[in-house]
């Protein structure tokens, strides 16, 4: 386009110097009507000329007023164009010549800057963004690691208070010390073991195996039955045995986080159903709860880490469930439906082991 301008700005200045050659030849005399040629040159209001001769500047046009301050100031931009355009030459007699210097209009040089401020405006906006996402990143990667802590320390607490009531309980009566005593003791100290196992799969690819998937669901189920109020009910019929490729601490673990999401959505009272059935080469499992529900935007957010519509809560238990599903059991787990004070369903997708 600059191109394309300064072409038609030389070919302007190509007819204003052959209008003021005329013009400069006139005859009065002669029958020349030379108000044409006299068009032509005023028509001229953007492109900097000077007529010059050898001796110096005859005649100026559209110049900026900076180098109309002083007569110094006039001859050193002459001097420049001298230097840096090509004159048109007009030849006025024999050995007689002027010369037509111009330079490019205002309108073309803000043209061929353009660019350059438009690439540093989007250059300073890709930094901004880099930052910015930079930034967020680091946020969120600092949040999972606060939430990766405190979920430790969740998951830890129980057991551990646990042992430490045991504990108590036997310095302050040994009677107490009997064989249920050790068995619970044993129980906690497994529950431990499990934790340490979970984390420590965390970042690291685990092993799958065959696995049947409805007794794990009842062993999940079973645990947490123990451990949850008498108004909380579970329903689950087993069917007959689902075999997936699963490792079995991991999975556990999402079904717990499922499940502690339904009491905590149920306020500790309702219904948690489990139901699964086979289609086609996966399986399907859906956990439903009797919940106050949630609107359909968040069906996703709710896998963001450190989203959370609780008051207390880092928002990491559903993000590390989507983590462990799709990319350690390359499976699939998303909100299936969602009735606000009725009930919200998870599905899980798996595929069957062969």
């Amino acid at each position: 386009m600059v191109e394309k301008i300064s072409a038609d700005e030389r070919k302007k200045i190509s007819q204003w110097a052959d209008a003021m050659e005329v013009i400069t030849k006139y005859d009065p005399s002669s029958d020349l009507d030379i108000s044409f040629y006299a068009k032509i040159v005023e028509s001229n209001t953007t492109i900097p000329v000077i007529l010059a001769d050898n001796k110096g500047i005859i005649t100026h046009k559209n110049i900026d007023s900076n180098y109309l301050k002083n007569e110094k100031q006039l001859v050193k931009y002459y001097e420049y164009l001298k230097q840096n355009s090509k004159p048109i030459q007009i030849k006025i007699a024999e050995n007689d010549f002027q010369y037509v210097y111009y330079d490019d209009s205002s309108i073309l040089k803000q043209l061929k800057v353009y660019p350059f401020y438009q690439l540093g405006i989007v250059g300073l906006f890709v930094v901004v963004s880099y930052f910015a996402f930079s930034y967020s990143r680091k946020s969120e990667q600092n949040q999972v690691w606060v939430g990766l802590a405190k979920e430790t320390a969740h998951q830890l607490g129980t057991p551990m208070s646990s042992l430490m009531a045991w504990v108590e309980l036997m310095a302050l009566d040994n009677s107490h010390a009997n064989e249920d005593t050790y068995i619970e003791m044993r129980k906690d100290l497994d529950r431990l073991k499990v934790m340490t196992d979970r984390f420590s799969k965390i970042g690291s690819i685990p092993i799958l195996k065959k696995e049947n998937l409805t007794e794990i669901l009842q062993h999940s189920i079973d645990y947490m039955k123990t451990r949850s109020a008498e108004t909380v009910i579970f329903n689950f019929q087993q069917t007959k045995p689902n075999f997936a490729k699963l490792n079995v601490p991991l999975f556990e673990w999402v079904i717990e986080n499922l499940i502690k999401n339904a009491i905590d959505a149920m306020e500790g009272v309702g219904q948690i159903t489990f139901q699964t059935r086979q289609k086609g080469n996966t399986i399907l499992l859906d956990i439903s709860d009797t919940g106050k529900g949630m609107p359909n935007v968040l069906f996703k957010r709710i896998f963001n880490p450190g989203f959370t519509t609780k008051k207390r809560g880092w928002g990491l238990g559903l993000s590390l469930v989507k983590r462990i599903i799709v990319n350690y059991h390359k499976g699939n787990i998303f909100v299936k439906e969602s009735m606000p004070n009725k009930r919200t369903t998870f599905r899980i997708i798996l595929k069957i082991a062969e």
